[in-house]
């Protein structure tokens, strides 16, 4: 699978750029140039549906992006939270939308599980979407309670070993990244752990802050804040090398468990269908976001980058997806995990 330390992004957008309204809108002719056959495209709101839960780190990267693609293209963009089912209720939206360029949608390493865990999926993702680009790739962090007695990532995992039946391991749901994490360190570690799936990563993680839960596999987007604030002990981040933001929080290949390695991608996507000229629109719109400095300077102050702009492309995105889609069919098969 593929993990690459150099594509690390934001955490909270709030934070960092304050209030953010769900409509990013623009005016004057900051669009990408010739239409090239996209006609008047657009000449109304253009919709982003996010499978998840507002707040949460699908969310968070939405919203960063959506202001300077909306100024890049010249029109509105929505951001719409659909939530359920480990994000496949909004992708099925997106996928019997209309296929006009005015409904986008924002998944994540979600769209590559998907086919794998649910029998009636109800889409494909290589047959009814077509691809945009990537955004990011953001790494996860093993984070637990403050209080959980082990001090070091072989003191947790020697601990959850010893007790099993009682340790509490919490994740966004069934195909959620957290979920997805959480598997991996099971395998990784040899060992069945009781689940606590929650309707969203927010949920999860304030349970967690609360005492609540034991631990749980979370993206820096949602993490990095709590972790320095003190409010959740850290105990590893999932990617090859250190997160900038978190210079002492040690990867899992230098705690012992190197085959715990995961970042969360995240690509745009359309219905398949979408006149090529709107795709390459929306695809050129997504590469000046990612280069926008304010964007750029956000993800940097946590440790995190906008994908290179080579990968923000509809064929690298699919290319992508194409290799994800076969590493995690093998995953959740090994692992006997299906979601109704």
């Amino acid at each position: 699978m593929r993990t690459t330390s150099r594509h690390r992004l934001a955490a909270r957008v709030i934070a960092v750029f304050g209030a953010v309204s769900l409509v990013a809108a623009c005016s004057g002719d900051g669009g990408t140039g010739d239409d090239g056959g996209a006609g008047g495209y657009p000449d109304r709101n253009i919709t982003i549906v996010v499978p998840f839960s507002a707040g949460g780190p699908t969310d968070t990267v939405t919203r960063m992006i959506s202001e300077p693609m909306a100024k890049a293209l010249g029109g509105k963009i929505v951001v719409q939270n659909v939530e359920g089912a480990g994000g496949t209720v909004g992708a099925g939206e997106v996928a019997r939308a209309t296929p006009d360029g005015y409904t986008v949608l924002m998944h994540h390493i979600g769209m590559s599980t998907a086919p794998a865990l649910y029998k009636n999926l109800g889409y494909q993702p290589l047959e009814d979407f077509a691809t945009v680009g990537l955004v990011t790739e953001v790494p996860m962090t093993i984070v637990a309670r403050k209080d959980l007695e082990p001090a070091t990532f072989q003191d947790l995992v020697t601990y959850v070993k010893a007790n099993a039946t009682k340790v509490t391991l919490a994740n966004a749901g069934i195909g959620a990244a957290s979920h997805l994490c959480g598997l991996l360190f099971q395998a990784a570690a040899g060992v069945k752990l009781q689940e606590v799936p929650y309707e969203g990563t927010g949920p999860a993680l304030t349970d967690l802050v609360g005492g609540q839960v034991d631990f749980m596999c979370d993206q820096t987007t949602n993490t990095t804040g709590q972790i320095s604030a003190g409010e959740v002990k850290a105990y590893a981040v999932t990617t090859p090398e250190r997160v900038k933001s978190l210079p002492d929080l040690p990867t899992t290949a230098e705690a012992g468990m190197p085959q715990l390695q995961v970042s969360v991608w995240h690509g745009l996507y359309v219905p398949a269908g979408t006149p090529p000229e709107v795709v390459q629109k929306l695809s050129d719109a997504l590469k000046v976001a990612l280069a926008d400095q304010a964007v750029i300077d956000a993800m940097a102050k946590l440790g995190t980058a906008p994908v290179p702009a080579g990968d923000a492309t509809p064929q690298a995105h699919r290319a992508h997806l194409e290799e994800q889609l076969g590493t995690w069919a093998k995953i959740i098969s090994d692992a006997g995990v299906k979601a109704s």
